[in-house]
């Protein structure tokens, strides 16, 4: 597969989701939910007739697929050495580290005011309990890092901060310093990779991450859908969360610690949850597998996401609207920026209904309008998609 067939009209991914429906509709959800390839629907149906087969003997197998999903996750990051905890949605797994942390002695936690809803809406909740919760801002994006730096001290358990801001594509630079000041005061740093992960490509050892816990997921740029989240922990640590699952007793050593202590599992084990449907990861090793057939690498999703991008960004300025209308953030260059395209309006709202209406799908984020590309379009769409916006603002100015 190359990135010029995947810009052409057929787009040559198109065929693959047919029941998707890609090549029919302008789907720029790329950044929120992308289409999920036929080949989902076979890991589903395995997973339902494998249940039938085997009742509960199923966990065999649905233990198997976990693991694949595990090592699929690992090969994005580049990362030989993490251990990997699955969990349905991020929150949960997040609940799970903070229940790791010192909290008792250090009741400092550091991020920014950019993050996703799963880190702002606990933190703040955290802060509202008497927790010192210190919110850096994440504007400008380029100097973040600093910002982090200077408000860790020892009384940080945590500094949380998104390697691609959510709202506004912006990836996070200097992630590795901040690691290296998390370490010097004793605290732990939880980056969350979710709109860098099948997008950017993200090395956690060339980014000074390999000490670090890394949250993310696939139901945005890796189309795994739902129930497919991960926290990678660092190797050769121990930890006790308070919130732990007895799935974590399969590996346990024994049936209790010193004193009667709980025990935990090894590895990964020690984050644990609890039952859960497998569904998901029949369906997300299934996309890992197609992914790999059919030479979707990082490297080459970030080139087609950057000419998807681009192009975007160069159509959107050539529909000349009033910057007070619509505008974007000329201060990044293409490459500071992830999966989508974030444009600036009071009305953004109104934009993404008028679009869904012409039956173009977005999303819009506290006066943001997002357009997410994804590379199963064809450039021809996404031109079309932006004479709809075009066409859609100019209604608004009447």
């Amino acid at each position: 597969m190359t990135a010029e067939a995947l810009f052409a009209s057929p787009n040559a991914l198109a065929p693959h989701y047919r029941r998707f429906r890609v090549a029919e509709r302008l789907l720029l959800t790329g950044h929120s939910h992308q289409a999920w390839p036929d080949r989902a629907l076979e890991g589903q149906q395995r997973a339902w007739l494998d249940a039938a087969e085997l009742v509960d003997d199923k966990w065999g197998r649905a233990f198997e697929r976990a693991d694949r999903v595990r090592n699929g996750f690992a090969r994005l990051l580049q990362d030989d050495e993490g251990l990997y905890a699955l969990g349905a949605n991020t929150h949960e797994l997040v609940i799970r580290f903070l229940s790791a942390l010192p909290l008792d002695r250090r009741r400092r936690l550091v991020t920014t005011d950019g993050e996703f809803h799963t880190l702002r809406r606990q933190l703040a909740r955290l802060s509202e309990a008497g927790f010192d919760v210190v919110s850096v801002p994440a504007d400008p994006p380029e100097d973040i890092a600093p910002r982090l730096v200077a408000a860790v001290d020892d009384r940080t358990a945590a500094v949380l901060v998104s390697a691609v801001l959510f709202q506004n594509s912006r990836i996070v630079q200097g992630l590795g310093e901040v690691a290296a000041a998390a370490r010097r005061c004793g605290a732990e740093l939880l980056v969350d990779v979710y709109h860098a992960l099948g997008v950017v490509p993200f090395s956690l050892s060339e980014q000074g991450l390999d000490e670090s816990f890394v949250v993310g997921g696939g139901y945005k740029y890796c189309q795994l859908g739902e129930g497919n989240c991960f926290l990678r922990l660092p190797p050769r640590r121990e930890f006790r969360p308070v919130v732990t699952g007895w799935f974590s007793e399969f590996s346990a050593l024994a049936e209790s610690g010193p004193g009667g202590t709980v025990s935990y599992g090894q590895g990964a084990d020690v984050f644990a949850g609890s039952t859960y449907d497998p569904t998901s990861h029949y369906r997300a090793s299934e996309v890992f597998d197609f992914f790999a057939e059919a030479g979707l690498t990082p490297e080459l999703l970030r080139r087609v996401s950057q000419h998807q991008v681009g192009l975007l960004a160069r159509a959107v300025d050539e529909l000349d609207l009033p910057a007070e209308l619509l505008g974007r953030d000329l201060r990044a260059p293409l490459s500071e920026i992830g999966g989508f395209l974030a444009l600036s309006s009071p009305r953004a709202g109104e934009l993404c209904d008028g679009l869904r209406r012409a039956g173009v799908l977005t999303d819009h984020r506290r006066g943001v309008l997002r357009l997410g590309p994804a590379p199963y379009l064809a450039d021809e769409q996404l031109l079309e998609a932006v004479a709809c916006l075009g066409a859609v603002a100019r209604e608004l100015l009447v």
